[in-house]
């Protein structure tokens, strides 16, 4: 069984696989559309960083498919329905996955897990700038939602650099914007 990850699967699966191919999935995009009180926010505040990847006729979306085999599977998929579908809203569809190897043939049928707008954590479009500010005030069990952000753009960036991810660069551009204007404020009330 392969299952995609497009999010912070691809630093961070949580589960034990074989072998690993970056790649995309044709027909969708990411987008941080999708609400989280449990690993990057809290019931006090929904927040933008769980991405979700919404029908796009000619978008593509990369990421990391992860190969499970034997006793990998049933463990990987109690792990991931309750990572993704049950704390998160997510479910789950059959989707080509095509590697980024030259020599790859065929495309490989993948696992991948998506929120759809009606579930209840989808909290739908919104302005760069507003999920950035969301994404810098957010944290939960799994961590600050800066990470998340940082690490996949650093993924896209490293891994994947033909792909553009506009929406992506443009709330991690957003954020780093907004940064500095948060240390200042610190420093100022400091010296006040």
């Amino acid at each position: 069984v392969w299952i995609f990850g497009y999010g912070s699967l691809v630093w961070r699966p949580g589960f034990e696989f074989t072998s690993r191919k970056v790649g995309f999935i044709r027909g969708y995009s990411r987008r941080f559309w999708q609400g989280d009180t449990f690993h990057r926010g809290s019931e006090r505040m929904l927040q933008h960083p769980i991405t979700t990847v919404l029908f796009h006729s000619q978008a593509c979306t990369w990421g990391v498919a992860y190969e499970v085999r034997g006793e990998q599977i049933a463990a990987s998929l109690q792990y991931l329905n309750m990572r993704e579908a049950v704390l998160g809203g997510y479910d789950t569809k059959l989707v080509k996955f095509y590697p980024q190897e030259k020599d790859a043939e065929e495309p490989i049928l993948a696992l991948v897990y998506i929120a759809t707008p009606q579930n209840p954590s989808y909290l739908g479009p919104a302005s760069e700038e507003d999920i950035a500010a969301q994404i810098i005030v957010s944290s939960g069990c799994a961590g600050h939602n800066i990470e998340y952000l940082l690490r996949l753009a650093d993924f896209m960036r490293y891994f994947c650099p033909q792909a553009e991810d506009k929406h992506l660069f443009s709330i991690e551009e957003a954020l780093i914007s907004i940064l500095p204007c948060l240390y200042y404020t610190e420093e100022s009330r400091e010296e006040t």
